[in-house]
């Protein structure tokens, strides 16, 4: 009996003890997983545009973590335009645009599933905002026939 009821003893031991360790493994990542958030710094973006009108200077600026950089204000131009056509996908599209300072100008067009093709010309500055004018031109799909023989 005295046995037995050691084996029952170690048995239980050994599943605490086991149970013990999985509680304290997802505490340890858990707790790795708090300190990582915490000591996470502020992410920082280079999609952050900043205006600056009037300045032809350099301005320093300081940021809330202390660090200090020169701006140089450039007036904003630029003109891209790109086109694919993927006969084996069939994916059909273009676009051109070019900005000069606040206005923005372009188009693209692209393939519709159904074969109509969409045109769009936009335009945006800080007065009247964006707009854009959408125009769909259609090609006349002829749809299979399917002739169903019956027996």
């Amino acid at each position: 009996m005295y046995q037995l009821t050691r084996r029952r003893f170690a048995l239980r031991t050994y599943l605490t003890k086991k149970k013990f360790y999985k509680m304290l493994s997802k505490v340890l990542l858990l707790s790795m997983c708090a300190l990582a958030v915490v000591t996470a710094e502020h992410a920082h973006s280079s999609q952050h545009i900043h205006k600056y009108d009037g300045h032809h200077h350099p301005v320093e600026i300081k940021d809330e973590h202390g660090h200090h950089h020169v701006d140089y204000y450039t007036h904003p131009k630029y003109e891209f335009k790109y086109e694919v056509k993927d006969s084996h996908t069939g994916d059909h599209k273009e676009q051109h645009e070019h900005r000069d300072g606040d206005s923005v100008k372009g188009e693209y067009s692209l393939h519709e599933p159904d074969g109509s093709v969409r045109h769009v010309h936009y335009h945006a500055d800080k007065h009247s905002g964006f707009h854009a004018e959408v125009k769909h031109s259609t090609h006349h799909i002829v749809p299979e026939k399917h002739y169903h023989h019956h027996h």
